[in-house]
Formats: C-alpha cells, sequence, structure tokens
C-alpha cells in the first residue's frame, strides 16, 4: 500500500491542476480524510475519477468561484470507490460505510446523456459509434419501465442493463490496440495491490481482468450501465 504521505501529496498535485494551478495544501484534517481513502486502499486512480465527478457537478453550476477543498469530494470519491470494488469484485470491508444509491430510471438517465454525449464528441470512440447509439435506443425504450419496475420484471431490467453493458465492454476490448491494453493491465495490477494477498487466485484474475476493463471503460469515458 502506498504511504499516506505520498498519496495524499499525488493527489494534492491533482487537485492543483484541477483547480487550474491553485494550490491547497492537504494537511490538518484533510489528511486524515485522504490518509483514510490510502488505508481503505482506494486506488489513487480511483479517487482522481472521484474528484473529476465533483468537478463535473461543479461546473455545471456555472462560473467557479473559489478553488474546490478535497473535503467537498469526499462523497464522490468514496461512491467511485464503491462502483469499482463492484466491478471488479473486491469485497467491502465491514467498517467501509454503504452509500446510498441513485434509483434505476435517473441511472438508466445518465447513462443514456453519457452515451449521447461521447457519441458526439470523441474520436477515439469512433470504432464503435454505431453501438453506442444502439444502445442509447435500447435503454431509451427500457426508461419508461425503470420507474415501476418490480420482482421479476425488475429482474429481467437488471439483466438487460448488464448484457448491454458487457457487450459494450466487450466491443471495446476487441478493437484497442496492444499498447493500451498492455497500460490497462498494468494498471489493473497497480490498483488491485492492496488487496491481493487476501484473493484466492481465481478471484485474482477474474478482479484484474475486470481492472482492465475499467481502466478502458474510463480511458474512452464510458458509462456503467450496469446497475446492482
Amino acid at each position: 500500500m502506498i504511504e499516506p504521505e505520498s498519496y495524499c501529496r499525488e493527489l494534492e498535485a491533482y487537485l492543483c491542476r484541477k483547480n487550474e494551478g491553485h494550490l491547497i495544501r492537504i494537511s490538518g484534517p484533510a489528511f486524515e480524510q485522504v490518509s483514510g481513502w490510502a488505508r481503505e486502499g482506494i486506488p489513487i486512480k480511483v479517487a482522481c475519477e472521484g474528484i473529476d465527478h465533483y468537478f463535473e457537478r461543479y461546473y455545471r453550476k456555472g462560473p467557479r468561484r473559489r478553488p474546490v477543498r478535497i473535503e467537498f469530494c469526499d462523497a464522490d470519491v468514496r461512491d467511485t470507490f464503491d462502483a469499482w470494488r463492484r466491478a471488479v469484485g473486491v469485497q467491502r470491508t465491514d467498517d467501509t460505510p454503504v452509500r446510498p444509491r441513485s434509483s434505476l430510471a435517473s441511472h438508466i438517465e445518465r447513462v443514456i446523456a453519457r452515451l449521447t454525449a461521447l457519441r458526439a464528441s470523441s474520436q477515439a470512440a469512433r470504432p464503435f459509434h454505431d453501438l453506442l447509439d444502439r444502445i442509447a435506443r435500447e435503454l431509451d425504450g427500457l426508461q419508461p419501465n425503470a420507474k415501476s419496475a418490480r420482482g421479476e420484471a425488475r429482474e429481467a431490467l437488471l439483466t438487460h442493463l448488464a448484457t448491454l453493458d458487457r457487450t459494450l465492454l466487450t466491443s471495446v476490448t476487441e478493437v484497442v490496440d496492444e499498447t493500451l491494453r498492455t497500460v490497462a493491465v498494468a494498471s489493473a495490477k497497480e490498483q488491485l495491490a492492496p488487496f491481493r494477498d487476501r484473493m484466492a487466485p481465481e478471484a485474482y484474475h477474474r478482479a484484474c481482468t475486470a481492472a482492465m476493463e475499467h481502466h478502458l471503460r474510463d480511458h474512452f469515458g464510458l458509462p456503467t450501465i450496469t446497475f446492482d
């Protein structure tokens, strides 16, 4: 596990870049908070992704008025870690708080928005633009039933979302070049290093594959379609 001091300094530098060069030291209570992320095993890349999510909301509110402090990003970092943990199969520890999730209908709405924006703006995603469009249209058809779906109907809807997510990731994995694939594998091993000792070999292998896919998802800006 990376030392808390180094972990805090890396995130301090990242936040400085996000704040357009304005440096706010991670010290005192903020240092204790961020050190807690390190002790829980939250990968730096995942923490940065959580910080990005906070900034996305901040920018949507209009012109920025003051630099963002790391403390403001705690909920987004933990939400992002929860999503990463579920994706790669890392078990939650007893002292890790369970965070509330949004509704299924809201989730589908956000995914459609992300897919639509990605198709319109990303040249890197061009090889699978048609797939993004098809999935967005399928989700648009599913959304009216998302609010009221219960029991077997809801389970069927969740299964459909998982299938679409797997289709998207499989298609992306097939078109990436070897350089990007190598970087993704190295990133996966680095992120899982704090958890490897307590994982069985098969579980670790599955987690590496999932973490590699998570890296590709992040690289292309792909949303997580699965909802669990």
